[in-house]
């Protein structure tokens, strides 16, 4: 094998990888698929959390996861792709970031890892082993990269910007305890 085809595999690997796993974090929220609550129940959870309205955020989500992960394992249109798969994983980080970076704590940690290897693929691109490749990359261009991280950063920030503000809204009027 040469150096290049070894990237090109660890660049297959990497896609299969992380693209089923977000795949199957999406079919969860869509299709109530292992172990998921569909749209309705994610719908429902999504509401506690300060996503609003429920079904649309846990739709886009689910879209984003689902869709994302299917075309990044594919190697096909992986810039978007990955930029889908990042920004519905920077929504997931938001909701655990209070509880700190690790994952038996409830953190953050998985939804980083999952979104930075995603947008690494975007950057890296698919390799050979892939769609995109097979297509004479014509959904996978150099000037595409930018373009879907500033459309996909633009709306994960309204996004992860309202629920901050829901959240605080809801908070208000609360009192803390004096004493504990």
């Amino acid at each position: 094998m040469t150096c290049y085809d070894r990237r090109d595999l660890g660049l297959l690997l990497l896609r299969l990888g992380t693209g089923g796993a977000l795949a199957a974090h999406g079919a969860q929220k869509l299709f109530g698929w292992f172990g998921g609550g569909g749209i309705e129940g994610t719908g429902q959870f999504m509401e506690t959390i300060g996503y609003a309205p429920g079904k649309a955020s846990a739709t886009a989500a689910g879209l984003a996861e689902t869709g994302g992960g299917v075309l990044l394992a594919l190697g096909l249109a992986t810039p978007a792709a990955g930029a889908a798969a990042a920004g519905a994983m920077a929504g997931a980080a938001a909701v655990h970031a209070p509880n700190g970076f690790f994952n038996q704590e409830g953190g953050y940690e998985h939804a980083a890892l999952l979104g930075l290897t995603a947008a690494g693929i975007a950057v890296a691109g698919p390799g050979r082993l892939s769609v995109d490749h097979a297509l004479g990359h014509t959904a996978d261009r150099g000037w595409m990269v930018p373009v879907a991280f500033a459309a996909t950063a633009a709306a994960t920030a309204v996004t992860v910007g309202a629920r901050s503000r829901r959240l605080r809204k809801a908070r208000e009027g609360e009192q803390e305890a004096l004493f504990e």
